[in-house]
């Protein structure tokens, strides 16, 4: 492999602007996007000539065909994650898939075996454990201070949030609503923080009144109620193999103060609450010599971008064969336990979350 990696991006929207090249541009020593691809030609071009990429496509075959191109970050719907990714992989790729993984956890089977046949890295774009906050978390538990963290309650939740463009309320290429979208983020962040316990069984609710209702105000721009078909709220409650359990709420609307995305983790040593942004974004409660303490923690590292660290982790694992930052088989837990949350809603039972491949 050539020591300047050249990369290929499939899918030319927000998140491709905003985040895959910004992070590869920041390191032009270490790598080049030398291809985008897009079904969508012009927005294609337009990217392309804002980040001097040289090719544009419009069948991301022609990416992965290209014998020149080390890696690729999919960037597209999550209703096309799955196939460029597998394609990649067997062609030789590593990926940089964004969040979710997949549709669901089929998809995320097919994913992981790929990469595991392949002998490739799989990264999930979940850039939040990138951010100074969990990486402060972090070693904090790791340094032993949590003790066992048993319990934890992770909120990602909007008052009326509803994203007004894109596919987001399209079932059929998104997957789901907030729990597939924002949920996604903090249950991450959250499992991470607890060493990705095994999940073994899940039970939930989700609802779509609110979500379907045309007299409602949204803070994100209008959209059209009737083709509203993901859930505008759910709750899941996950056990897991090693006895702890989470609690999850997730809201693209809700009659509720706007914005906590949270977890509240409960150790055997301290408890903390952990918010993804604000001046104070952690607060630990512990105890010391049968004194109970409430700290806030004054030097929490700086990050500016944890898209732009993500992309880099990406990078440098390629180049110093390295595990991967996000495992697949972590994206594959998430969408493993959205699919037993989704079913319980159903079923009112609580259901078997499979994380096989």
């Amino acid at each position: 492999m050539a020591k300047k990696l050249k990369i290929g991006l499939i899918g030319a929207g927000g998140i491709a602007r905003a985040a895959h090249l910004p992070g590869y541009a920041s390191i032009p020593d270490l790598c080049e996007v030398v291809a985008i691809c897009d079904v969508q030609e012009e927005t294609a071009k337009t990217l392309a000539q804002e980040f001097g990429i040289g090719k544009v496509v419009t069948d991301y075959k022609a990416i992965i065909a290209d014998p020149e191109i080390d890696a690729i970050s999919v960037t597209t719907p999550n209703a096309f994650h799955m196939q460029p990714t597998i394609d990649a992989l067997k062609a030789g790729k590593h990926v940089l898939c964004e969040k979710p993984l997949g549709m669901n956890a089929a998809e995320c089977r097919k994913m992981c075996r790929a990469a595991k046949d392949a002998g490739k890295i799989l990264q999930v774009g979940l850039q939040l454990r990138f951010g100074g906050i969990a990486r402060f978390m972090r070693s904090y538990i790791d340094a032993g201070h949590m003790g066992s963290i048993y319990y934890s309650r992770a909120q990602a939740l909007r008052r009326r949030g509803v994203p007004g463009w894109g596919v987001f309320i399209d079932k059929k290429k998104q997957g789901g609503g907030p729990l597939i979208d924002i949920g996604v983020h903090i249950l991450d962040i959250t499992l991470f923080l607890m060493d990705y316990p095994k999940p073994m069984t899940a039970s939930g609710k989700t609802w779509d009144q609110l979500g379907k209702n045309p007299d409602l105000f949204n803070a994100w721009g209008n959209y059209d109620r009737a083709r509203f078909t993901v859930e505008d709220s759910a709750v899941g409650m996950i056990k897991f193999e090693d006895g702890a359990v989470v609690l999850l709420e997730s809201s693209f609307m809700g009659n509720l103060e706007d914005g906590p995305l949270q977890t509240q983790l409960f150790g055997t040593k301290s408890g903390a609450i952990v918010k993804l942004s604000g001046e104070e974004p952690i607060k630990i409660y512990t105890e010391q010599d049968q004194q109970i303490f409430d700290m806030i923690p004054r030097n929490i590292p700086k990050v500016e971008a944890p898209h732009v660290d993500e992309v880099k982790a990406f990078v440098d694992a390629i180049l110093n064969d390295k595990p991967s930052p996000v495992p697949g088989e972590q994206g594959l837990t998430l969408n493993a336990i959205f699919d037993a949350i989704y079913k319980s809603s159903e079923t009112g039972k609580e259901e078997k979350v499979d994380v096989s491949f």
